[in-house]
């Protein structure tokens, strides 16, 4: 009983319990190191081949491997146009579909002049119902459609809470940016899986990721197509025909890009290496068809997309929802500057008169 009661006893079996516990947690220690760093490399390889590899492709001739035509939604102005002169300046063809406006033929003629090839413009809003896609269907379904750009989307004019976005906007958000993909490639798709050959590009959102605070419906809208290629692909949907040499389905998911839908900020209107213009972007973008089925399509956004995707959620919530609040302040304060400078203009000219 002596030694058992003994301090030196006691302290050799705490000892050696201490031990194997250090050694059970050193153990899960390097598992999760382990896995972090293998996913790590994952990463850098995939980025590489994303946008170092993809550079070098041989795979030129898009035109020859997808079909003659492409088709653009919402290819007026942004992404979408500059896709579109991407897609010309490869030898396609071009079919031109977006609200008609001037700027919809502007465009189209540009195109034309610049790059010789043959377009074809359809002047349709979105947002009008399911009517629209059988007058699409008539002007394309004697083309060979080898590439569908889901291009068209709209988003809120500014952050905003959802309990402050306006009914039609939900609406436009919702038949906008879900149905007219889901639609367009609906109609479009099987005279691909027919001629074996296709790609079809989802053009979705960074923040589909995370849905992000005062964009919260818009980003709900854009993440419905984040994981289209993966489930096509996966699900064996069409796993012989969704393939490297056959049929290539992409989500893009950039980040801030130079557009007019980043115009509510004099900050993110303005081109730098991590908000790219529209041209810059695309000119990234396409050279990603085909090597990835996932991607920001433009590397400094991909590092942007590795950096969030650290931070945890609640630090996340806590930082988009304090920077987009920041954005609707300035934008509130300009429309209250405007309707004061309207306000002082119309006080003038009854005055005058």
């Amino acid at each position: 009983m002596a030694v058992v009661d003994s301090f030196e006893y006691l302290f050799r079996e705490i000892s050696l319990v201490c031990r194997s516990t250090r050694d059970a947690l050193a153990f899960l220690g390097a598992l999760y190191a382990s896995r972090k760093t293998f996913q790590f490399i994952g990463c850098v390889l995939k980025a590489g081949n994303d946008h170092l590899l993809s550079k070098l492709s041989r795979w030129s001739n898009l035109q020859k491997r997808f079909g003659k035509w492409a088709v653009v939604t919402g290819s007026s102005e942004g992404i979408g146009r500059a896709y579109a002169r991407e897609l010309a300046s490869r030898g396609l063809n071009i079919v031109l579909i977006s609200k008609k406006e001037n700027r919809l033929y502007r465009t189209a003629k540009d195109i034309e002049e610049k790059f010789g090839v043959q377009t074809c413009v359809i002047g349709i809003n979105f947002n009008e119902g399911r009517e629209i896609y059988q007058e699409i269907w008539e002007a394309i379904k004697d083309k060979e459609i080898g590439i569908l750009v889901n291009n068209v989307g709209v988003t809120y004019d500014y952050p905003q809470p959802f309990l402050e976005v306006p009914t039609e906007m939900l609406w436009q958000l919702i038949n906008v940016n879900v149905a007219t993909a889901t639609m367009m490639t609906h109609m479009i798709l099987p005279q691909m899986v027919e001629r074996c050959k296709g790609a079809v590009v989802m053009v979705s959102a960074g923040s589909c990721d995370k849905i992000t605070p005062l964009t919260t419906v818009y980003s709900a809208t854009k993440r419905t197509f984040r994981q289209v290629p993966k489930y096509f692909a996966k699900q064996y949907e069409y796993q012989d025909f969704l393939d490297y040499w056959r049929i290539v389905v992409q989500s893009l998911m950039p980040f801030y890009v130079a557009t007019r839908m980043t115009r509510f900020s004099e900050t993110l209107s303005r081109p730098s290496i991590m908000i790219p213009s529209a041209a810059d972007y695309a000119r990234h973008a396409i050279a990603t068809l085909g090597y990835t089925s996932r991607t920001t399509g433009y590397w400094p956004h991909t590092l942007q997309g590795w950096i969030i995707q650290c931070i945890p959620d609640s630090l996340w919530m806590w930082g988009a929802t304090r920077l987009n609040y920041a954005f609707k302040r300035q934008t509130d304060e300009r429309i209250k500057r405007r309707s004061l400078r309207l306000m002082h203009s119309d006080q003038s000219q009854e005055s005058d008169s």
